[in-house]
């Protein structure tokens, strides 16, 4: 550590004061710093998402360098009032009165290993100002990324068609792929059984009167209501098209953090495990946009999408080697810009 080409030694020796007092001063000064500087970096995440709670605040922290808990995150955005707040509700949108075959639930007990092993799918309903809408998705349990979806002002079986049609041409999965439902006349009439068993796709339903055997779609419902429906007021079919569709292809797919996947987006935990494979699905994807909604503001961040995971990689990995050489402080730079120095441990 220098300071005017003197070392903190020659400095201590020229003022008349012991190294030792230098660095207790130090330690009453520096930590209050860091505290300031670590709650203006939580605020700062916590307002950019604010459907985030303390885990993945954390998460984000820690790709930005922090060597930080949870607990402390947790008690720091208690004290500023950050906290994530959640409202929970069930809403049945099923009609399993019908007369056509039920199947078996295969997936109660399946271990998903890969991709295109193990498709959810769902619907569930969105208010305007004057009408209701609905929303059907498919989703890949194995990374949670939403694969296929479709809004209509109907719950007739082209809903869940439409879905299935474009999660087939994104993701061109093999034979012998489980797609698993509910026991809804969207899902067991002919045209969608006709559609899946076309591609080889195995069938598979939820137990009656038990919403939990669908329980990864649920949640993808749950997540989509509290942190994008509930917090907006849609003027028509048109805006809740382009808002929904760029929640799901722009903020779930690629940059929400999910517990389930080591804190990856459902994008980036592909990318991570599965690189050709998903290369080749993005090939299939472009044009599989919901129909009336325009697909080009979304795809314009995928042709860089593997090169900012690499890049985000390299940060995280010379972070966690300046780490290895001692705890790092961060400060605020006269220009506005963060900088990192060695602690008075590593010094």
């Amino acid at each position: 550590m220098q300071g005017g080409g003197l070392t903190i030694l020659e400095m201590c020796h020229t003022a008349g004061v012991s190294r030792a007092s230098y660095y207790r001063r130090w330690r009453k000064r520096e930590p209050a710093e860091e505290q300031v500087a670590l709650r203006d970096a939580i605020q700062r995440l916590a307002i950019q998402n604010r459907h985030y709670g303390y885990r993945r605040i954390t998460r984000l922290l820690k790709r930005d360098g922090w060597l930080v808990n949870h607990k402390r995150v947790l008690r720091l955005m208690g004290a500023d009032n950050l906290l994530s707040i959640r409202r929970r509700r069930f809403v049945v949108t099923t009609d399993s009165n019908h007369r056509w075959r039920i199947y078996p639930n295969l997936a109660r007990h399946m271990k998903v290993t890969s991709i295109n092993q193990l498709w959810v799918s769902d619907i569930t309903y969105v208010r305007l100002q004057q009408e209701f809408i609905y929303l059907a998705v498919i989703l890949d349990v194995y990374s949670r990324r939403v694969v296929g979806w479709n809004i209509s002002r109907t719950l007739e079986s082209s809903i869940t068609q439409q879905a299935l049609e474009k999660a087939l041409h994104q993701r061109q999965p093999a034979p012998g792929l489980i797609h698993h439902s509910d026991r809804g006349i969207q899902y067991a009439c002919g045209e969608y059984i006709e559609k899946l068993q076309a591609a080889g796709i195995i069938i598979s339903m939820s137990r009656p009167g038990n919403p939990w055997d669908n329980a990864w779609a649920e949640s993808f419902m749950k997540t989509l209501k509290s942190e994008e429906v509930d917090g907006r007021r849609y003027r028509n079919l048109a805006q809740a098209k382009s808002s929904i569709g760029t929640f799901i292809e722009e903020v779930y797919n690629q940059q929400r953090l999910h517990s389930a996947l080591d804190y990856l987006s459902p994008m980036e935990f592909e990318a991570d495990r599965h690189p050709a494979i998903l290369e080749a699905a993005e090939k299939n994807s472009h044009g599989a946009g919901c129909s009336g909604f325009s697909s080009q503001p979304i795809n314009e961040p995928r042709a860089n999408f593997f090169e900012d995971v690499s890049q985000r990689k390299k940060k995280v990995a010379k972070k966690k080697e300046s780490f290895g050489r001692g705890r790092l402080v961060e400060t605020a730079t006269a220009d506005g810009n963060r900088k990192w120095r060695p602690s008075a441990a590593s010094s």
